[in-house]
């Protein structure tokens, strides 16, 4: 498992990237980023060369584009955040599991949305959990991040559990209904 190491204006960048996202939805102009951590746009738009390189941004051409986030941002973000395990909730089957701790999650193949993938670590047995089995992680503690999927296979030894996503939402600060 590779963690990406971001100096701390490409995280800047990125979490105000992801904050923007988050409230319109819709592809970030340069601008908006270069407003939110007082940089100017020629600034962010080097930085998101790099980023983009990283593959944790797309750009979106066109009069209406601008960038987005992609699912390893959020990863990005999160596993530079996770130092402490964090209290990640996991629901199983429905019933929420309140005994294990969500160690890490590795979108290991985001770059092959047909194959999505996540590797779900825990503290804690994955003894009860089955192939086929629903499970919901999160919301994360930092970018909010919620994965619904389908348990595809699990390693008893390690205590992971390896889910087909079937759904994965980073909800909007306040939803506007």
């Amino acid at each position: 498992m590779s963690s990406i190491e971001l100096t701390p204006s490409q995280k800047n960048i990125l979490q105000a990237l992801i904050n923007l996202h988050r409230e319109k939805e819709d592809a970030i102009k340069g601008e908006d980023i270069a407003t939110q951590v007082d940089r100017n746009a020629g600034t962010i738009r080097n930085q998101m060369q790099s980023l983009k390189a990283l593959q944790l941004v797309e750009g979106v051409p066109g009069p209406k584009g601008g960038y987005k986030p992609t699912a390893a941002a959020y990863e990005a973000l999160e596993i530079q955040q996770m130092d402490e395990p964090a209290t990640v909730p996991l629901t199983h089957e429905g019933e929420s599991i309140e005994d294990v701790i969500v160690d890490e999650i590795d979108l290991s193949s985001v770059h092959h949305p047909e194959l999505c993938r996540a590797e779900i670590h825990l503290q804690g047995s994955v003894r009860d959990i089955h192939e086929g089995d629903a499970v919901t992680v999160g919301p994360t503690p930092l970018s909010k991040l919620v994965i619904e999927g389908t348990v595809d296979g699990k390693d008893d030894t390690n205590n992971i559990i390896i889910l087909r996503i079937d759904n994965m939402v980073a909800p909007a600060e306040d939803p506007e209904h």
